[in-house]
């Protein structure tokens, strides 16, 4: 049989074959075959083990020659891409130079199989090696396997480390992890045996966490102590990048009796500056001088906390004051504060500047409605300081602070029932002066910033509650009145939450919430809180509003959580200790040294 007709039977054969079903919306399908690539990658690995087909071989900086396929790397290593993509293809020897055999087969096994083994035995050649051949999953893993090996003792020289090799992930991580534990970083032999220039890039440091700046100066001291002879050439150098004029006054005055920083010219300067700075502190508190020394150090800066101000019975009342940080649900006591300064206007008469001074004013408990008192939480002494008097005796005033500007609204007068007046502090020149009144006379009211407006929201007129909103342009000094609210307020609480005002229960123990945005201009009903309350502390801190205590029907100790994207409350109570009697307010300001360093 000739050719042709045999591929004549085959072609009538296959006909015969063919199916004769027609299918119904058929379609094409794809189908992936999901173990392929590990399949593929297994059988190279076989053909390299056992040497076939390898085209390629690597000499180690050892003598040690590897086997492998020029293909293989190419796809694998932009470093052997560039290499063999204008090497002669009649030579198959390679020379690696900067790698012995066994890095190199470890990474040409991984080039094999994608897997690799990262230890505290090889980690600190696999990095560099990686990076050689441009590897750069390895070079993660690597960096990653070193950043769960950070601790006090190795952190410096695993920064130097990631430094030396371009590691920027690495050297971001251990220098978080230095300025987070610095207070332990200095008892290292890692920090002892630093050069001076090190020693001064790390005290330099803006974010370090240290609880106050003489922990600064003590592992300065400690540092030159350790080889005086060799060091103490080196101390003007180093004490240019501690901040005395943070050190409180009493330890200032220790510092500088220190004997091996007497005879320093510089150094006599650098105390000068520290002297100065607490002289203006006492005349002029907001005044701080532009020199690096004279700014707090910034770790944590961003991360903001609560402080609560409770009445506590032991057995008499007294205040206090307590750090609270919702996320970790810490409570750390701040300090006792003398209750007679601040027995009245604590409940509300709140308003915080800079996220640091917080100010209490209308009422001392002694009949003195025109008092005004300052806390600044980042202070070791922790107490109220009295500032300039306002103009206006205030009961029950209005609080609300824009950049430094501090604005006391209106309140009651015994001369003149309730007041419409309104005056402003600016800190810059410590004076207080009257801008324009609101249209309406109100007291035990709620005040919001929005937008750089101040919001003045219901309150109280003789025996009536109020509806009426109204908000303060101070660049143009006037009042405009906005939509009212839905029902009466008085002793109402305000929050600002993301463009939106919240007014917040109220008199007669309301459990209502109301919302406005200003470009809708109306107010609008929210969910209730689950218990009425009547001047209530209210902030605003990581995407949520917190409410605090005020008078509740139920119990002085709960806060509530309203959520806004879930639209729902939540509840929870603050102490089990019966000696606390209520939280009467609270507010948001930037986290203290002390407690971040702890």
């Amino acid at each position: 049989m000739s050719v042709n007709e045999m591929n004549d039977l085959q072609t009538a054969c296959e006909n015969d074959l063919k199916p004769t079903v027609e299918f119904k919306n058929s379609e094409l399908k794809n189908f992936t075959n999901c173990t392929h690539s590990v399949q593929l990658l297994e059988d190279l690995k076989l053909l390299r083990d056992n040497g076939d087909l390898c085209d390629i071989k690597l000499k180690a900086n050892d003598g040690i020659i590897i086997f492998g396929h020029r293909n293989v790397l190419v796809a694998a290593s932009k470093y052997f891409r560039e290499i063999l993509e204008c090497f002669d293809r009649n030579k198959s020897l390679i020379n690696i130079k900067k790698l012995d055999s066994t890095v190199l087969k470890i990474l040409l096994d991984y080039i094999y199989t994608g897997n690799i083994e990262v230890s505290d035995k090889n980690v600190y050649v696999l990095l560099p090696a990686a990076n050689l051949l441009q590897l750069d999953y390895v070079s993660s893993v690597c960096a990653d396997c070193l950043k769960t090996y950070l601790d006090a003792s190795n952190c410096l020289s695993i920064k130097e480390f990631a430094k030396l090799h371009n590691s920027t992930e690495l050297l971001s991580s251990s220098e978080a992890f230095i300025n987070k534990h610095f207070l332990q970083v200095v008892k290292s032999d890692e920090f002892i045996s630093l050069t001076h220039e090190k020693v001064i890039e790390l005290i330099s440091c803006n974010d370090i966490a240290v609880p106050c700046e003489e922990k600064i100066f003590e592992c300065v001291i400690n540092w030159v102590k350790h080889d005086l002879d060799l060091r103490e050439n080196f101390l003007p150098q180093l004490m240019e990048h501690v901040r005395l004029p943070l050190v409180a006054p009493n330890i200032l005055k220790r510092i500088i009796e220190e004997p091996l920083l007497k005879n320093s010219p510089k150094y006599n300067d650098i105390v000068s500056e520290a002297l100065h700075f607490h002289l203006i502190k006492t005349v002029q508190y907001f005044t701080i001088p532009l020199t690096i020394r004279c700014n707090p150090r910034q770790f944590g800066s961003l991360k903001k906390i609560i402080l609560l101000f409770c009445y506590f019975k032991v057995p008499s009342l007294e205040l206090i004051a307590i750090w609270f940080d919702p996320v970790s649900n810490l409570f750390k006591a701040a300090g006792k504060l003398k209750t007679d300064i601040v027995k009245y206007n604590i409940d509300k008469k709140l308003g915080v500047m800079r996220e640091q001074f917080v100010f209490a004013m209308g009422d001392n408990g002694e009949n003195l409605f025109q008092s005004v008192n300052m806390l600044d939480v980042f202070s070791p002494s922790f107490c109220w300081k009295p500032m300039a008097d306002m103009l206006v005796y205030r009961k029950n005033p209005g609080v609300g602070i824009i950049k430094d500007s501090i604005y006391a609204i209106g309140g009651f007068n015994i001369h003149h029932g309730s007041l419409s007046s309104v005056e402003v502090f600016d800190v810059s020149i410590q004076k207080w002066k009257m801008v324009s009144s609101m249209n309406t006379e109100r007291a035990n009211f709620g005040v919001g910033v929005l937008n750089d407006h101040l919001y003045v929201v219901g309150g109280i007129i003789g025996n009536h509650y109020l509806k009426s909103v109204e908000y303060y342009d101070p660049t143009l000094d006037t009042w405009t009145p906005v939509g009212k609210l839905l029902k009466c307020y008085g002793e109402v609480g305000v929050g600002v939450l993301n463009g939106v005002m919240y007014a917040i229960g109220g008199s007669d123990y309301l459990k209502s919430v109301e919302a406005y945005r200003p470009s809708d201009g109306v107010w609008f009903s929210i969910p209730d809180m689950i218990e009425g309350r009547i001047q209530p502390g209210v902030v605003v801190l990581n995407g949520l509003l917190y409410v605090f205590g005020g008078n509740s029907v139920f119990n002085r100790l709960s806060r509530e959580v309203y959520d806004p994207y879930t639209n729902t409350w939540s509840i929870d109570y603050l102490f089990q200790d019966k000696d606390y009697t209520s939280v009467c307010s609270a507010v948001v300001t930037k986290t203290p040294p002390d407690l971040i360093a702890n």
